[in-house]
């Protein structure tokens, strides 16, 4: 059963890792400006010990979520642990399966998205396609399509900050809900269905346990949020 930490759900956990179920305005760990929530301060203040080496505030984070995105999040609690699924991570033997709604429609309605990020040229804060970039790629595919938007599953080969939101962006369907990548605050369509955040939630992870090599595989729900925007824009649009 899921235990609440604060506004944070714990979905697995034992004496080597926590997963935890992010929820949207949840930074993964303390930054210079930042000054809401982190996962490592909800996990510590709830009386989860983690105890690997690196910068305290950093301590156990093997991915991380953009504050804006929810969902699944691995915290290593020992250092074998934390080097183990670095590895996995770095590796890309770690299943990551998002759910994501864009503006407009994918052609083709599922694919990839194989092209280089890294960061603007111009906007510090922002990532973009560049020719030298890291590789990056993107697997997607079609759930539901509506009249404005689409439900997509995407999955991530590689893991690059902010990756989802500037292939598709990169594509002209940028994510719903999404300022940084997208016009947001211009479609009034989004606004008057009730979208307050960017539909971006990661759904699923399938990993190997660091210690005992079991096969894990987790799943967050879409949150409330999310899935009262989706029933708001019904019906769906007939293949």
């Amino acid at each position: 059963v899921p235990t609440p930490i604060d506004n944070l759900k714990v979905v697995y956990v034992n004496n080597d890792l926590i997963v935890i179920d992010k929820p949207v305005g949840v930074a993964a760990h303390a930054s210079p400006g930042w000054e809401g929530p982190t996962v490592i301060g909800a996990i510590i203040a709830a009386g989860y010990e983690i105890n690997t080496s690196g910068v305290a505030e950093r301590q156990g984070i093997v991915q991380r979520l953009d504050v804006g995105t929810s969902g699944l999040m691995v915290v290593a609690r020992n250092e074998t642990s934390y080097s183990e699924m670095k590895e996995q991570f770095r590796s890309r033997s770690v299943k990551k399966i998002y759910h994501a709604m864009i503006q407009g429609h994918m052609d083709p309605s599922e694919g990839t998205i194989d092209a280089p990020l890294d960061r603007h040229p111009r906007d510090d804060y922002k990532f973009a396609v560049v020719a030298d970039g890291r590789s990056s790629i993107t697997h997607y595919s079609t759930l539901e399509m509506f009249p404005a938007v689409s439900l997509l599953r995407v999955e991530l080969e590689t893991g690059r900050t902010h990756q989802i939101r500037v292939h598709l962006a990169s594509q002209g369907q940028p994510i719903a809900g999404d300022d940084n990548y997208g016009d947001f605050v211009k479609n009034k369509l989004l606004q008057k269905l009730g979208l307050k955040r960017m539909f971006l939630h990661a759904w699923q992870l399938k990993f190997q346990h660091p210690v005992s090599a079991r096969p894990v595989t987790v799943k967050s729900p879409l949150p409330a949020a999310l899935q009262q925007f989706i029933d708001s824009v019904q019906p769906p649009i007939q293949a």
